[in-house]
Order: C-alpha cells, then structure tokens, then sequence
C-alpha cells in the first residue's frame, strides 16, 4: 500500500477488502417521518444535543471479531442518532491491516478524518498524541468520572498525558490463556490460576497428543498481534521490556531478555517439544489460533477474549471445556502481569461535529449502549467504568470468567518486576511503534531459523533504536 495516501470519503466508502469496510449508514437523521424510539439516551443527553439536531458526523470504529457484536454497536448508534435527530455514519477498521496509523494521520493532515474513533489504548493513542492528531477530552473523562465512578486502571496510563485525557475509556477487553480443561483431567491435572512459563510448557508437552489432532502449543511466533503480546509479555515476565520505565529509552538488550528468547525459541527448536506444535504455526497469521482453537485441537492459547466470546455464543463444545487463567510468571514476577486493554475513543483535530461526537461517547460507554455489543462478545466488551459494571446483571453474572476481568480491570497500578520494572511503563509512541512494525515476532523468526538469541536480540534492539528516533524519541 502506499504510505500515506489520502483518503476521501467516497474511497473508504468504496473499499471491500484492506484496512477500511465500510459499515454503511449506522444511523439516519431525526426527520419528520422518522420512526419514534424509546431510545434509551439519558436527558441531559438528549438535552445537550437540541442544539446539535440536524446535524452529521463521521465515525470509525476497530472492527470486533464478533460481526454481530458489530451491529450491536450499529444498533446503539442508530437509537442515539434518532433520539437526538443526527445522522452518523460508522465505518470499520482493521487496526491490523495495513498502516492505520499513517493512514490517518493522513486523514486528519488533510482535513478529511473521521470525528470520533475508538482504538486500543495501549497500541495506537500514544502514536496519534505524538503526532499531534487528538484533542483533549478530559472534560468528558471528568463527566464521565463523576457519573460512573473511576475508569479502568491501565486507561489512566494509556490515554493520559501531561495530565489531560486524550482518549475517553469505552469498553475493557478481556485478554487471557485458556488451557483444554478435559485433556488435562484425562491426565489427573488440576488447572490452577497461575502457572510459570516452564510450567506451562511442560503441561502442553503432556497433553499433546498428535494421533488425536492434539497440539498443546497454541501460539505462534509469526507477524501476528497475538504473536506479538505473547513474545512481550514472557520477556517482560523474564525481567525484560522494549523501554525504560519512562517509555523514552530503549533498553531491550538484556541478559533478562536474552533468558527469554532463548527459553522461547528452545519450544520451536528443540525436536522434543516437536509433538505439541501444531502443523504449520510458524506461518500462522492472527485468526489461526482462533480457527484452530476453535476446532478443537489445541490444547493452550492466548487471546482476547474473542475466541471465548465465540465458543459461548455459537454453542461450541469447547466452550465448556475451558480452563481460563490470567496470564503465566517468569523468573522476574510473582504475580501475573496482564493488563488487559481498553478501547479508547478519541476525537480528531479538526474535527467538524466534535460537539456531537462526545455527546455520542458518552453514550455508547453506558450499559444500555454496551450490553447489546458485550452479549455479543462476552468477555471481549466489558465495562471500563465501575459503575457501569453494576448497572446490568449481565456484567456482573453472565459468565463465570467476568469476576476475573473485573478484578484485572480494576487491580492497582503499577505492577513491579524484581529488577525495578514496572507495568503498565509510560505511554511510549516509540514501544507502540515497535509492536506495530512486528520487531519482536521478525527477531524470534530469525531464531526459530536458526540464529542464536543473543546476537538476533541485539539486532532487535537497533531496530528499535532507530524507530524511537523515527518517534522523535533521541537515544
């Protein structure tokens, strides 16, 4: 693709396939001959867009893995759109297909960018504040705040800066392992909430059963999303990360992270552990952990709670043979050190219904809004303001997992290592810009190609030198 083409309306409009599709019209304006709603929109809402009726704006929204938790969220664009007579129209992303964010960076440059838009915090809001793209909506974040109690915990790291909201938290999503509960009582295992890497290691070692179609090791170590939170998460377990607490200097060059890679690439290497991976994974792109999860043959997995959401809603048998747990320990941690994430929704600079985009934020973030969308995608689309968990039972009984995403949506922040790391690290435009340029998953390739870790993690570590300069980020 090119780098950083500009995109006119009718041309996203018009795309089928690549980084936009479109949604169509999410909602249509508030005319006379426009079906009355009993549109669940709370009156000082209603009240604050009077004087916005008639009017239009543009939204996009990062595509859910769920397409009927997508036209959940049409759903509840259309009730906001006809109980305040506007007209919005939503469009989709795929934040993992092409350049999104150059793409609009683009957008906003050239005037032509959506108003309101809801990204992964921790993976884009730090790249679009860095290039000047966001506006401040603390006044939302603080409406917001007084209505419905504190937002998610790792939010208030990954859409603040300098003090001010830029993003305003939307939905939490789950992210966690999941282990094949009935291969490991077929083998008199217990599951339990915490494991070490090597421990897991072993267990998929034990489980697997290739006669069967029974691959214990469910992940991949090519250019994929999953592949790369995987990757990070073991070295951060390890005592390694990409930057410095401060997000600003890049200290990936470690012993700690050579301990890491090495012990990683040993489980694609080493022939003895050959039984439990599953044919072709070194080629694996996002989906195919789902797909394979999915179909029953792999043993252990680490998702967001997309391939969780799936199994329940579609009835699939896995479903109920899932152990979930929150993450796995390394020599460096005690307890497990996911986050999990949040959407955030930003408004761009420039944008030309900004008024009405944060009246419509602070709508979809309600449960009357979210539930339809987190029905649709259990554990994937769950609240990310306290109250808002209390506010539908579904939130707080509909699935056994969701105490557990509750109490990581809301655990005290920051989470130390033994060696003075902490997490969630600052907000770095540059670890972002790392991730989303697929260093960490291009370094393990080479090793599982056969080059030793420590030379392949020193090249690493100038690569991403070079993109934190690329950031404005001085070395």
């Amino acid at each position: 693709m090119e780098k950083n083409p500009m995109w006119s309306r009718r041309d996203i409009l018009g795309m089928g396939v690549g980084v936009l599709g479109a949604a169509g019209l999410a909602a249509c304006g508030g005319g006379t001959e426009s079906p009355k709603v009993q549109a669940e929109v709370p009156k000082d809402l209603l009240d604050a867009a009077v004087a916005l009726k008639g009017s239009s704006m543009g939204m996009l929204s990062q595509k859910l893995y769920s397409t009927a938790a997508n036209e959940a969220l049409d759903s509840s664009i259309r009730k906001f759109a006809e109980a305040t007579g506007t007209t919005i129209e939503n469009s989709l992303v795929q934040a993992d297909a092409g350049d999104v964010v150059a793409k609009i960076d683009a957008e906003v440059k050239g005037g032509v960018a959506r108003d309101l838009a809801f990204m992964t915090d921790s993976r884009f809001v730090a790249q679009f504040q860095a290039l000047g793209d966001l506006t401040d909506v603390s006044d939302v974040v603080t409406t917001l705040t007084a209505r419905y109690g504190e937002p998610c915990a790792e939010a208030k790291n990954f859409c603040v800066f300098d003090g001010k909201w830029f993003a305003i938290p939307y939905h939490f999503i789950g992210i966690g392992s999941m282990l094949r509960k009935d291969w490991m009582q077929e083998k008199g295992i217990t599951g339990k909430d915490v494991y070490t890497w090597e421990e897991l290691r072993d267990l998929c070692m034990e489980i697997s059963d290739p006669g069967k179609r029974r691959f214990g090791w469910g992940m991949t170590v090519n250019r994929s999303g999953d592949g790369n939170g995987m990757i990070e998460a073991l070295i951060n377990s390890y005592g390694g990360a990409i930057a410095s607490n401060d997000g600003r200097k890049v200290t990936f060059d470690t012993p700690e992270t050579v301990q890491a890679v090495t012990f990683l690439g040993d489980i694609y290497t080493n022939p003895k552990f050959k039984p439990m991976l599953p044919p072709g994974v070194d080629s694996w792109t996002d989906t195919s952990n789902n797909e394979n999860w999915l179909a029953g043959v792999l043993g252990y997995t680490r998702n967001s709670f997309s391939i969780y959401a799936d199994s329940k809603t579609k009835k699939n048998p896995v479903y109920d043979n899932t152990h979930v747990f929150s993450d796995c320990i390394g020599p460096a941690t005690d307890k497990s050190l996911l986050l999990g994430q949040s959407q955030g929704f930003v408004v761009f600079k420039g944008a030309k219904n900004g008024d009405l985009a944060k009246l419509l934020a602070q709508y979809l973030v309600s449960a009357p809004a979210l539930v339809g969308v987190a029905k649709e995608a259990p554990g994937l689309a769950l609240p990310a303001w306290e109250k808002v968990w209390d506010a539908d039972p579904f939130f707080t009984s509909g699935d056994p997992a969701f105490a557990m995403l509750r109490t990581m949506s809301q655990q005290p922040l920051p989470l130390p290592t033994k060696n003075g790391l902490s997490f969630p690290q600052k907000a770095s435009a540059g670890q972002q810009a790392v991730v989303a340029a697929y260093v960490l998953t291009d370094m393990m390739q080479q090793v599982v190609q056969g080059a030793a870790p420590a030379p392949a993690v020193t090249a690493a570590h100038a690569k991403m030198v070079q993109i934190f300069k690329q950031q404005g980020l001085p070395q």
